[in-house]
């Protein structure tokens, strides 16, 4: 125990409560998916059930391999590379949007030669525009009322990659969209500029609802969601819900992941309740807001503004991706298709959380402990610190 106590010290630096609670998260996500795919693998891989369950590990072992490599390296050094990667994200998404792979109607992914792994570039696009939303604001906190030289260059990018991402994914373009305005907030850009940020989005967001690939599907779910008719996935999921009690059926014991489409993607918090009841359902939602916690703690705490902005922007990324859907698995809102981070089984969205995680523990190394515990305001006091 010893051994593992210095090497942990040795190895795993920053914030070590955000470790564990991706660590519980990532050992929670491969016993549901393992269940969770038990149908899916009977239909499509001749019912060997281990297919799924040894795939999903290897992307959950090597998420957590990325975190590790990513938060041994200097914070500051991705917003270096942001912009690269941000004109990289513009091509990826433009070639996924006009030659990508189909699927639900909708081309979001390119297929990786040689590993015939696909990927979506939006999940490249949405992590290099919110290390890159950092860095401009921390650079320029100076100049944060300058208009021309300050905030159009950021409200540009913003408008160009939530734009690009709604022509195939409406949701995860309003999630996007709504983390930056967050971060522009923290960043202290004057209301008035961020309201017209709104403007610019909803201007972007009609443009995709007309030629846009997903429009005609975000409309009708809405609809169907005030309407009186329950979708089909929807009262599998409440069904689900439903049966889990307070402690659920156990581990394994799910039913209606042989009729929940999507039971191990969209709607694997139902399957989480009803395995591991309403006690399992809190204890994951706790987890996730012990991650806000930790990360808005980092926040207030970072040595430079730059971290700071980037510690939040990375993390209301996740948990309001989180919380969406939630409440869509919950019946708060209709459904979006977007997946529960660092726990459905998913692509290299996974290792792209990952990375994510491993840039808010290079922001966290040393720094919550060197600010005083009481730290209090709606935005960061240090933020007249460059970056």
């Amino acid at each position: 125990m010893k051994k593992v106590k210095e090497w942990a010290y040795e190895n795993l630096k920053g914030d070590s409560i955000i470790w564990l609670i991706v660590l519980l998260l990532s050992i929670f996500s491969v016993l549901v998916v393992y269940s969770a795919t038990g149908s899916l693998a009977y239909k499509y891989v001749g019912g060997n059930t281990e297919y799924y369950l040894l795939k999903h590990g290897a992307l959950v072992f090597l998420s957590l391999f990325a975190m590790w490599g990513v938060h041994k390296i200097d914070y500051r050094y991705y917003a270096k590379i942001s912009k690269l990667s941000l004109w990289v994200s513009v091509f990826l998404l433009v070639i996924t949007w006009l030659f990508g792979a189909t699927i639900n109607e909708a081309s979001r992914w390119l297929t990786i030669p040689i590993i015939n792994q696909a990927f979506q570039p939006s999940d490249l696009a949405k992590l290099a525009l919110i290390v890159t939303l950092a860095s401009m604001l921390s650079k320029r906190q100076q100049n944060i009322q300058d208009f021309q030289k300050t905030i159009i260059p950021m409200l540009i990018w913003i408008g160009l990659i939530c734009g690009l991402i709604a022509m195939t994914n409406i949701s995860s373009a309003v999630l996007l969209f709504s983390t930056c305005m967050v971060v522009l907030f923290i960043g202290r850009v004057p209301l008035k500029f961020i309201a017209l940020l709104l403007i610019i989005g909803g201007f972007a967001g009609m443009i995709a609802f007309q030629f846009g690939q997903r429009g005609s599907t975000a409309v009708s779910r809405v609809e169907v969601f005030f309407g009186d008719e329950i979708p089909y996935q929807a009262q599998q999921g409440y069904a689900a819900i439903a049966t889990g009690g307070l402690f659920g059926k156990g581990p394994g014991q799910s039913d209606q992941r042989n009729f929940l489409p999507s039971a191990y993607s969209d709607f694997i918090y139902a399957i989480i309740i009803e395995e591991y009841g309403f006690v399992g359902g809190i204890i994951v939602i706790f987890l996730y807001l012990g991650l806000l916690y930790r990360g808005m703690k980092a926040t207030a705490h970072s040595e430079t503004a730059y971290g700071g902005l980037l510690v939040s922007g990375l993390v209301f990324s996740i948990i309001f991706q989180a919380m969406i859907n939630i409440g869509v698995t919950l019946g708060l809102g209709p459904i979006t298709g977007v997946t529960l981070p660092l726990l459905s089984m998913g692509g290299t969205s996974q290792l792209f959380f990952g990375i994510a995680i491993g840039m808010i523990l290079s922001v966290t190394q040393g720094e919550l402990s060197s600010f005083p515990i009481g730290v209090k305001g709606n935005r960061l006091k240090n933020l007249e610190r460059v970056a």
